[in-house]
């Protein structure tokens, strides 16, 4: 990508924004569609971007942002209190929606490797979607977003799994129990950090300049994604844990405050890079799979968040709020059926179909749950009225 590229880029970014902004939507499926606009597959009227290095680090430093400022929101305390929603209310949403993703495999490939992997694509839901969703909605600091949260964490750990499955071919049940083991360790190093080195850090960053502020910030963030990667699991959960450390300390609003930009920079890049996979020429050999998937997810997601929050003691409408949230689909979504398609347990036609289906699938559950997401609650308040008393006559 040359400076040409990049400046039409954050231009057409622009553009499309304001446009779903004027229409009181999130900028995220704006994002998508320049990418899909400017990229390389249908249409090709505009092609001018290919993939490469340069976008797919951009992606990644979106994905650390986006986590990174979710684990400032997400602090100790509120992780000690959201704990016991991540098993229950994770293991509903792995049950419900993993099945309703196998209907969608097995119809499309039957069981084989290839089916397995697209249950995979439609189980997990798009972690940078849901917080900038959240953030966009302002809907941080409501009760449900605890459940939410669980549920993403709850999936950060399965997709760590599916990740290693999707690229070595299933993976012997030894390689499963090692990524358990260095996914537990790792999130319970950075717990242990978040408790009892918050006082070091603390005094560590208030004495520096500004500048070593930053850069301290900075380098402590892209190391821990670095160190999550290099363990075989999502730099998405090093940045979390990144997050949730720094969370505990009292420069945590200076943080936020200084690289707030940075965050919502490097986000529009990372979902428009997303979107130069996006194949809309596709549609007619996949149209039909990515339908029915949309439909099993709405099912699957709204169902399995009702459940959840029932259980954890929420409201039906915030149970419903909880499920909208995580309807949209994506970075994993991707990831996932790209490594699938480089195993050689994939034939070249599924293949082509299972990247052609995660790209259509990602932009119209993103579209749709960013909609739902925005009208959740009058939604809530028109399917679960408020009971009212029958006065006696």
């Amino acid at each position: 990508m040359t400076l040409g590229e990049l400046a039409v880029t954050i231009g057409l970014l622009c553009v499309l924004g304001l446009v779903a902004r004027r229409f009181g939507l999130s900028a995220i499926p704006a994002y998508l569609l320049a990418g899909l606009l400017l990229g390389p597959n249908e249409p090709k009227v505009l092609s001018l971007i290919q993939p490469s290095e340069v976008t797919d680090f951009v992606a990644d430093l979106g994905i650390v942002f986006l986590l990174f400022f979710l684990g400032l929101e997400f602090s100790l305390t509120r992780l000690t209190r959201t704990g016991r929603h991540v098993g229950l209310g994770g293991t509903v949403d792995l049950v419900f929606n993993f099945a309703l993703g196998l209907i969608v495999g097995v119809a499309a490939f039957g069981f084989t490797f290839a089916g397995l992997v697209l249950a995979g694509c439609v189980y997990v839901s798009s972690s940078a979607i849901a917080v900038k969703g959240l953030i966009d909605f302002r809907r941080l600091g409501d009760d449900e977003t605890d459940l939410v949260l669980a549920i993403l964490v709850f999936e950060d750990l399965v997709i760590a799994f599916m990740l290693g499955f999707a690229a070595a071919g299933g993976g012997a049940p030894s390689e499963t129990l090692v990524l358990v083991a260095k996914a537990l360790g790792f999130i319970t190093v950075g717990l242990a950090a978040s408790r009892w080195l918050s006082r070091p850090i603390d005094r560590l960053l208030d004495r520096l300049p500004l500048e070593f502020f930053l850069l301290a910030v900075f380098g402590f963030l892209v190391s821990a994604a670095a160190i999550a990667d290099q363990l075989g699991l999502s730099e998405a959960i090093g940045a979390l844990m990144a997050g949730i450390v720094l969370s505990e300390t009292s420069v945590r609003e200076q943080i936020e405050d200084r690289f707030f930009g940075f965050r919502d920079i490097f986000a529009a890049l990372f979902f428009f890079t997303f979107g130069l996979s996006i194949d809309i020429g596709a549609i007619p050999e996949v149209g039909w799979l990515v339908a029915l998937a949309v439909v099993l997810t709405l099912v699957g997601k709204l169902g399995g968040g009702l459940i959840a929050g029932a259980a954890g003691g929420f409201t039906r409408r915030q149970s419903f709020n909880a499920g909208v949230a995580l309807v949209a689909h994506g970075e994993f979504t991707i990831i996932l059926a790209q490594l699938a398609s480089e195993n050689p347990l994939v034939g070249a036609g599924e293949s082509r179909d299972l990247v052609a289906f995660a790209g259509l699938y990602v932009l119209a559950t993103a579209t749709i749950g960013l909609v739902l997401m925005k009208e959740s609650k009058r939604l809530g308040r028109v399917f679960f009225p408020t009971p009212r008393l029958i006065e006696e006559r």
